[in-house]
């Protein structure tokens, strides 16, 4: 078996989970693969770490992959791996964890499952944009949500938005966010969005910090398609996609839809999107118990 494991920068804090994951799959006969990049770094900052192959992202031909960070860890592999169909696991060394949830106490058992085949794979939907004028060039994909967002700090923006031809709405607000299920414990659960089970197939176009108070978030069928104008008094605008930004023009239309590919995220059998809740979010916690 191939595993592959992605990470963005070395941190002190992924010393102990890494060195543990890696020595585990190692003395389980695994074919052990590290990004070259990241591997780069941490030859030279932690001593005497196992020799592994290195690959690179274009190249990447692995069974699995585990990702070791928080969730924008989580969400950088999931952009390098694209539509290579591979499974991702998150080992969480951050903050909340909704798409990185196996704990570091967790990690040999979760590991043994992973190589005894004792996981489900659940499908997530990925976004994508297109624009009138080409102008988003590197990844125009997005797992958690496309976020338009006013470019300064002083004035709101106006985004026209259609949904299937039809026009929806004229949103005078900070910005607008268009969620998958997966990105509704995200961005957009923080403007005040529903949550979504990761098996729902829908969408929530939920505006940020709207001028108009009867304004709410939207859920619509992930099969139907997005279009959005904007017009801003500094005539740009900041699009998001997962947190990777950019500047545009305000000339410049988008176009959204669900893309032809799912990003599959390995989930261990005990794991579930409600004990995910109750432990993130303390759903059901009562500080007088």
């Amino acid at each position: 078996m191939k595993i592959a494991i992605f990470s963005t920068t070395y941190k002190e804090e992924i010393d102990a989970p890494l060195r543990q994951t890696v020595n585990f799959l190692l003395s389980h006969g695994v074919d052990v693969l590290i990004e070259r990049d990241f591997y780069s770094q941490i030859a030279t900052k932690m001593k005497n770490f196992p020799t592994c192959k290195t690959i690179n992202t274009d190249t990447l031909n692995a069974d699995l992959v585990i990702s070791i960070g928080g969730d924008g860890t989580f969400l950088t592999t999931a952009a390098c791996i694209g539509d290579k169909n591979i499974p991702i696991l998150g080992i969480n060394t951050g903050r909340l964890g909704f798409l990185a949830d196996v704990a570091h106490e967790e990690i040999d058992t979760i590991l043994q499952e992973l190589l005894d085949g004792r996981y489900h794979v659940e499908e997530r939907t990925v976004l994508e944009l297109s624009t009138s004028d080409g102008s988003e060039k590197n990844y125009p994909f997005a797992l958690n949500e496309v976020a338009i967002l006013k470019q300064d700090l002083s004035s709101m923006i106006s985004i026209r938005a259609s949904v299937n031809n039809e026009f929806l709405n004229t949103y005078q607000a900070d910005g607008l966010i268009i969620a998958t299920p997966t990105g509704s414990t995200a961005y957009s659960m923080s403007v005040g969005g529903p949550l979504l089970v990761p098996q729902a197939q829908n969408l929530i176009i939920a505006p940020v910090a709207s001028h108009s108070l009867n304004v709410r978030p939207l859920i619509i069928p992930d099969s139907w398609h997005i279009d959005l104008e904007i017009d801003s008094r500094s005539k740009s605008f900041l699009i998001s996609l997962d947190g990777r930004s950019q500047v545009m023009p305000q000339t410049t239309k988008l176009h959204i839809a669900k893309a032809n590919y799912t990003i599959k995220v390995i989930k261990p059998l005990h794991h579930s999107f409600f004990k995910t809740l109750k432990n993130k979010l303390m759903w059901g916690a009562d500080k007088r118990n």
